[in-house]
C-alpha cells in the first residue's frame, strides 16, 4: 500500500475539487506551505455551492404545525397537485444550486417507501400508496442540474424506542437507505432539536438524552460518508458544516470557517474561531417566511427580494453558505407570491454578477512570489491560480489600474482555500484622481468576502492592503460588480384570521402589567413577566362577553435581540364556563421557539363554547430572568 504524503492528499483533495496539481503549485518558486486548519475535498466542494433550498414538506404541511407530536395519521398526507419540478425550477430560478428535503422531521414520518417503519407515504393517500416523494425531488433535482441532499430528524416523537438502544440502530437503517436509494448527495443533514414530549408509540412521555453519548455522532458522520464520500454532513461536533448560531440567516462578521474542538455555543457558532483547530465552515439557515412548514396565515409575510439581498450580504458575502427554506403548501407546491420573489431576487442576482467590472484592468503588487504567482492572477477568472509573496511578507498590498467610466458598488475578495485562511485584516482603498481614501476595512476573507458601498463609485484605481497576517497571503479574486436591484413584487393581502377581537371579552387578570401589549397585533411590543426568584410562569385569564366556539391560537415570540428575556417554552390553556370550574383546551411544548422565534400555531381539538380562558405559560424556552411575548391571537372556529 502506498505511503500518502500530505502533497498527495492535497492533491487528490484539490482533483475532487476540480483544481489540477499543476495548476495549484506551478514551476517555478514553491507554492507556500498550508497554513492552518484546511478544508477537506467535500468541504471544498460544499464552499461553491454558495447557496441552496431547503424544503419543509410533510405531516405538519397538513396539521398547521412546526413540530407535529409523532401521534398523526398518514392518511393526513394528501397533497393534490404535487409537483416536484414546480418547487425545483423556482428554486433555480431563485438562484439557489442545490435542494434538501426533510425525508423525515421530529414526528417521524417518512417520506420515503420504507419498510422500517409503519409511519411512511406507503400508508398514505399519496399516489395510492406507491409514491416516493423522495425520489421524486432527488429526479427533478438531476433534471434542473441542482445538487441533491437530505435531512434526517435524529429526533423520533414517534417511534416508541427512541431514546433507548433500539432506536439507534432504526435509525443508523434509515441512514444506510437514503445513502444507497438516491444517487449522490451533497449534504446529509442532522437537526440538533433531539428529545422532548412525544407520542413514543403510544408512551406519550418526555424523553430526554445526552444527544453526544446517545447518538455516537463520530460513527454516525462516518456511516454517511462510507457510502456519500462527497456528502458534508451538518450540525454535530466532527461534522463538515456548523450550525451559524440563529436561524434568521444572519452570519457574524467576521464569521471564521476555523473552530474550537468542542461543542460550540451559538455565539462561537456564529463568529467562529481565528486559527482554531477545525475548518468547520457555517452554514445560515433561515426560511422565506416566518415558519419553517406553510401556513395560509403567512402568504402576506413572504420576505421580499430586495430582503433575500440583504440576506445574500448577512451570509454569503461573509463567506458562509445560505440554507434558504421553500415550504411547500397542501397542493404539493409553492406559492405564487413565493416563486414570484425567488424570481426577481435570483433575475437581480444574475445580472448582477455576470459581468466582472474589474476585466480589462491592470494589476501591480508591491511584492510577488514569482511570475506563478503575479498579481494578474486576482484577475483570470481562475480559481486555482492565485498571488502571493515570499513567505516573509505577511502584509502586502495590490493595485488595479481600473478601465474607465465603470461604475460600481461591490468587491469581491476571495482566497485559495486549499492554503487557509491567510489573512486576518484587510482594508480597500479607492483613488478617483486625487490620492487614496479608505472605503473599507475588515477582518477574515477566507472563501469569499463581498463587500458593498454605499453607492455606486467610479474610481482610476483601487487598492487592497493586507494589514495583518500570520502568513504570506494567497489571494485568488478580486471582482467588481454593480448591483442591480429586483423588481419588487407584491405581496398578497393579510388573510381574515377569524380573530376574536380584544372588544370581545374582559380581562380577568395577569401575571405581569402592560398586558395590552399581548393583544395589540404588534409584533413590535412585547408583554414580559419576570420569573427570576418565583414561579417560572406567565398566566392571563380572560371572559367573553357571549360564549365563543375556539379553533385555536397564534403566540408570536418576539424578534428582539433580548438577553434578559426568552420566550415561553411550555403553555397550558383551559376554559371554564363559570370562572370556577376548569377543565384543559390543549397543552404541550412549542415548537423550536427559542432557534426560530417564528409565530406557533396551537390548535384546540374541542370546538365547545367558552366563556372563561386561562392561558399559563411555562418556563423560559432558554435561561433568561422573564418570559416575553409579542402577540397573542385567539381564533374561533
Amino acid at each position: 500500500m502506498p505511503i500518502l504524503s500530505r502533497r498527495t492528499l492535497m492533491a487528490s483533495g484539490l482533483a475532487s475539487a476540480g483544481i489540477s496539481l499543476a495548476q495549484a503549485s506551478p514551476p517555478g518558486p514553491a507554492a507556500p506551505a498550508p497554513y492552518g486548519a484546511t478544508p477537506s475535498p467535500r468541504q471544498l466542494a460544499w464552499h461553491r455551492r454558495e447557496q441552496y433550498a431547503f424544503v419543509h414538506f410533510s405531516i405538519n404541511t397538513f396539521t398547521n404545525r412546526e413540530w407535529g407530536y409523532g401521534d398523526e395519521s398518514p392518511a393526513l398526507f394528501d397533497p393534490t397537485d404535487f409537483s416536484a419540478d414546480q418547487i425545483v425550477d423556482a428554486a433555480k430560478a431563485g438562484g439557489l444550486r442545490g435542494l434538501i428535503l426533510t425525508a423525515k422531521h421530529h414526528d417521524g414520518f417518512c417520506l420515503w417507501p420504507t419498510r422500517l417503519t409503519e409511519h411512511c407515504v406507503l400508508n398514505s393517500p399519496f399516489r395510492g400508496g406507491k409514491g416516493d416523494v423522495v425520489r421524486e425531488f432527488e429526479r427533478a433535482c438531476r433534471r434542473a442540474g441542482l445538487a441533491f441532499g437530505l435531512y434526517l430528524s435524529p429526533w423520533d416523537r414517534n417511534h416508541a424506542d427512541y431514546g433507548r438502544p433500539a432506536y439507534i440502530d432504526y435509525y443508523r437503517r434509515q441512514i444506510v437507505e437514503l445513502c444507497t436509494r438516491y444517487g449522490p448527495l451533497f449534504e446529509f443533514w442532522f437537526d440538533g432539536a433531539n428529545g422532548g414530549d412525544g407520542y413514543y408509540g403510544g408512551a406519550r412521555e418526555t424523553r430526554k438524552i445526552d444527544a453526544e453519548a446517545y447518538y455516537n455522532w463520530p460513527e454516525i458522520v462516518a456511516l454517511v460518508h462510507r457510502h456519500q464520500p462527497m456528502a458534508c454532513t451538518f450540525e454535530p461536533l466532527g461534522s463538515d458544516a456548523r450550525w451559524v448560531g440563529n436561524e434568521d440567516g444572519v452570519a457574524g462578521d467576521p464569521c471564521w470557517p476555523t473552530m474550537p474542538n468542542h461543542k460550540p455555543s451559538q455565539a462561537e457558532g456564529n463568529a467562529g474561531l481565528r486559527d482554531g483547530p477545525l475548518w468547520w465552515p457555517a452554514e445560515t439557515n433561515t426560511s422565506i417566511r416566518p415558519g419553517w412548514f406553510y401556513h395560509e396565515d403567512e402568504d402576506s409575510k413572504v420576505k421580499d427580494p430586495q430582503r433575500l439581498v440583504r440576506l445574500y450580504d448577512e451570509s454569503v458575502a461573509r463567506g458562509t453558505n445560505l440554507i434558504l427554506n421553500l415550504p411547500p403548501d397542501r397542493r404539493g407546491r409553492l406559492a405564487d407570491s413565493d416563486c414570484a420573489v425567488l424570481r426577481s431576487f435570483g433575475d437581480a442576482q444574475r445580472a448582477t454578477f455576470a459581468n466582472d467590472l474589474a476585466r480589462g484592468a491592470v494589476a501591480q503588487a508591491d511584492h510577488v512570489r514569482g511570475s506563478a504567482y503575479a498579481a494578474a492572477r486576482v484577475l483570470d477568472g481562475d480559481p486555482s491560480s492565485y498571488w502571493s509573496t515570499p513567505d516573509a511578507v505577511h502584509t502586502p498590498s495590490l493595485v488595479l489600474e481600473l478601465p474607465p467610466g465603470r461604475a460600481f458598488d461591490l468587491i469581491r475578495l476571495r482566497e485559495f482555500l486549499p492554503l487557509g485562511v491567510r489573512v486576518t485584516r484587510f482594508a480597500i482603498d479607492l483613488d478617483h484622481g486625487s490620492g487614496w481614501g479608505e472605503v473599507a476595512a475588515g477582518a477574515c476573507i477566507a472563501a469569499q468576502r463581498i463587500v458593498r458601498l454605499p453607492a455606486p463609485v467610479q474610481a482610476r484605481r483601487l487598492r487592497l492592503r493586507i494589514t495583518e497576517a500570520p502568513a504570506c497571503p494567497a489571494i485568488s479574486e478580486i471582482a467588481l460588480f454593480r448591483q442591480v436591484p429586483p423588481l419588487p413584487v407584491a405581496r398578497p393581502a393579510a388573510p381574515d384570521q377569524n380573530a376574536v377581537s380584544p372588544a370581545e371579552w374582559t380581562l380577568v387578570s395577569s401575571s405581569a402589567p402592560d398586558v395590552q401589549a399581548l393583544f395589540d397585533a404588534d409584533a413590535g411590543t412585547v408583554w414580559r413577566m419576570p420569573v427570576s426568584g418565583g414561579p417560572a410562569e406567565a398566566a392571563v385569564t380572560l371572559r367573553f362577553h357571549t360564549a365563543q366556539r375556539l379553533a385555536g391560537f397564534i403566540l408570536t415570540p418576539s424578534r428582539a435581540v433580548m438577553d434578559d428575556a426568552a420566550p415561553p417554552k411550555r403553555y397550558t390553556v383551559e376554559a371554564s364556563p363559570d370562572g370556577s370550574r376548569w377543565h384543559p383546551l390543549a397543552d404541550g411544548e412549542f415548537s423550536n421557539i427559542v432557534n426560530a422565534l417564528s409565530p406557533q400555531h396551537i390548535a384546540f381539538a374541542s370546538g365547545a363554547a367558552v366563556t372563561w380562558l386561562r392561558f399559563v405559560f411555562h418556563q423560559t424556552a432558554r435561561p433568561a430572568g422573564a418570559i416575553a411575548i409579542a402577540d397573542l391571537s385567539i381564533l374561533r372556529r
